[in-house]
């Protein structure tokens, strides 16, 4: 039987097939050189393109100069910024033998992840760590490596730092991650732990945290409306209908009811993002939430404030020096 092609035949797109990309030497210098002076990826990537002579004459896209930038970022976390960065954990724990630290190595014993508590966070942990904002979405260090502060909240309702990581950001970071902070705390899992809706953290809290309950930073998600809805006739209409129905339901009854109706009214029945929403309602809707305990805290924004204080001592030229 014949195999005939259902669409018009593009040879010069072979070169984008993943076998074919390549980035030639002249390519990867020209990324590297901009990225240590700081040129914005795009910017080089157009630079690049009109080198080129144009699009056709490239053999690979945006992403994969992105990837290749990420990867030599954590090339360079080598054994200068390890050593120094233990050293400086060494001198903490002398101080202080409470002082907690744990870092994770590739095979080529390069820095991927690094998690540390100190004294007075561990302390406060016994009183306070029972729930947790945990957010990564802030700050990055030159190699893309995400700050990773767990926040808590005391007797003051004063949002306090019970530890820190940096890490690279999938499953398994998330896990390994996750598993320091059990360890440190002599495995004693926080009650409720607030994110954002990332695929990544919500698996690696399902294993290492089975028995936590897992809330969504509601800020996060209706932050994400204009983007979701925006496109629509209605829209103001729409977002002023969802807001109410999130922030003023006072039960899990009236708000199905009043789910099925906002749906039904605007004929979003076919809207991917409203669908999966409503399918982990009780992460983030206030009235399926109201009867747990959450230290007050609804979103994520106890960790904005607390970036907000480290945003002077990290940005994306911090080594980890």
């Amino acid at each position: 039987m014949a195999h005939d092609h259902n669409h018009d035949i593009s040879p010069t797109k072979s070169r984008l097939i993943r076998g074919n990309k390549r980035l030639n030497l002249q390519a990867k210098q020209t990324l590297d050189i901009n990225n240590e002076a700081g040129v914005h990826l795009n910017k080089t990537f157009r630079s690049l393109v009109g080198h080129m002579g144009g699009f056709d004459n490239l053999q690979f896209l945006e992403r994969d100069a992105r990837n290749y930038i990420g990867q030599q970022r954590r090339v360079f976390s080598k054994e200068g910024d390890k050593h120094a960065l233990m050293q400086h954990f060494s001198r903490m724990r002398e101080l202080n033998n409470s002082f907690y630290y744990e870092i994770d190595t590739d095979p080529e014993n390069r820095i991927i992840n690094v998690f540390w508590e100190d004294a007075r966070s561990r302390a406060a942990l016994v009183d306070f760590g029972d729930v947790i904002s945990f957010d990564t979405t802030y700050l990055t260090n030159k190699y893309d490596m995400p700050f990773a502060p767990f926040i808590g909240v005391n007797h003051h309702g004063h949002s306090i730092l019970l530890g820190c990581g940096l890490l690279l950001e999938d499953t398994s970071t998330f896990t390994w991650l996750f598993q320091c902070w059990l360890r440190c705390m002599g495995n004693r899992a926080p009650d409720g732990i607030i994110t954002d809706q990332c695929k990544a953290m919500k698996n690696a809290i399902a294993i290492v945290f089975s028995n936590t309950r897992h809330r969504w930073c509601l800020w996060h998600i209706m932050k994400k409306v204009p983007e979701k809805l925006g496109g629509l006739t209605t829209y103001k209409t729409i977002k002023h209908a969802l807001k109410q129905l999130v922030y003023e339901c006072t039960s899990t009854i009236n708000f199905e009811l009043g789910w099925e109706q906002f749906i039904s009214n605007f004929d979003l029945h076919h809207n991917e993002w409203l669908s999966t929403l409503y399918e982990e309602i009780s992460r983030w809707v206030p009235c399926y939430l109201k009867s747990q305990f959450w230290a007050g805290m609804s979103t994520t924004q106890r960790t904005e404030g607390m970036n907000a204080f480290f945003d002077g001592f990290i940005n994306s030229t911090t080594t980890l020096k």
